[in-house]
């Protein structure tokens, strides 16, 4: 009788160890993919004249859908980020114009990932350092004109120099009609810069250029539009000039490009400046690099 008892308590011992050792079943729910994903990208500051936005670089996202858990953003330009109501406004921030495509997972049940991409054109405008604001605006809008008393207030050099080493203008020795012009530099909303010139109806121009401004003749005086409010577009210096000679900064004039006087250049190159007076270098329509001088008026 006691034999029988011992096996059928080893084996109950052992039944009980085996059932102790099964695995916990985990369940992560139903594998369930969003529908129905849309997604909009606003770039701010976005109208007619500006179709690629103000210049902020800021894009408004929003990214909707039927059973989506989070989403996670792909902007296009090298960051991601999780982003749970699918709501977010991102700032691009690599000067220029470029288009980006953005990548859009809504994340459901189980991990299950429903995918939407748009491609959008972003404009994001040069950070202008703020010294170089502050020197040409005052904060506000600054008057300048030709530094007509100082050597060199005009003057050409080779291309590849930074000193008007062919020509500089002695103290008062141009035409008068390069010495009128008023140059008005104005701050604008996110930091932007605008110009104006009144020329009083003429400006200078050299021979080689006059043909840009649609006239024709030896250097002089001439009837050229200067095109109202400008929006100038600032980036690096793309002379390859050092420190010792430049300030780094360039910018480019829409339109005809003329400040002060005319060489046929649309950018210009920053050399020097102080809250009074600007050192302006560009490369003119006869391959020359050209220099003028301005100062508070």
């Amino acid at each position: 009788m006691f034999k029988n008892i011992v096996p059928a308590f080893i084996f109950l011992s052992l039944l009980l160890i085996v059932s102790g050792c099964k695995r916990e079943k985990y369940s992560f729910g139903e594998l369930k993919a969003p529908s129905e994903l849309a997604v909009t990208a606003t770039v701010v500051g976005a109208d007619a004249t500006n179709p690629n936005g103000n210049g902020t670089g800021s894009v408004v996202i929003n990214a909707t859908s039927k059973d989506a858990l989070t989403y996670n953003i792909d902007f296009g330009d090298g960051v991601t980020k999780v982003v749970p109501s699918g709501a977010i406004t991102y700032k691009y921030t690599s000067p220029g114009t470029a288009d980006y495509t953005i990548t859009v997972n809504a994340v459901g049940t189980g991990g299950a990932v429903s995918t939407f991409s748009k491609r959008i054109k972003v404009f994001v405008a040069f950070e202008i350092p703020a010294p170089i604001i502050a020197a040409l605006t005052g904060g506000s809008s600054k008057v300048w004109v030709t530094d007509k008393s100082a050597p060199g207030h005009f003057g050409v050099g080779p291309a590849d120099g930074f000193s008007p080493s062919y020509y500089s203008a002695p103290p008062n020795t141009r035409e008068a009609c390069a010495y009128d012009d008023e140059i008005t530099f104005s701050l604008g909303a996110n930091n932007r810069v605008s110009m104006t010139i009144d020329n009083k109806g003429t400006s200078f121009s050299i021979a080689a250029a006059t043909g840009f401004y649609g006239t024709s003749g030896g250097d002089g005086c001439y009837s050229i539009s200067t095109g109202g409010a400008r929006l100038l577009s600032f980036m690096n210096a793309t002379s390859g000039s050092t420190s010792s000679v430049s300030s780094g900064i360039q910018f480019t004039v829409p339109g005809n490009g003329i400040i002060n006087f005319g060489t046929g250049a649309t950018s210009y190159e920053i050399l020097a400046y102080t809250p009074t007076t600007l050192h302006l270098r560009n490369i003119g329509a006869d391959g020359n690099s050209w220099y003028q001088k301005l100062i508070v008026k």
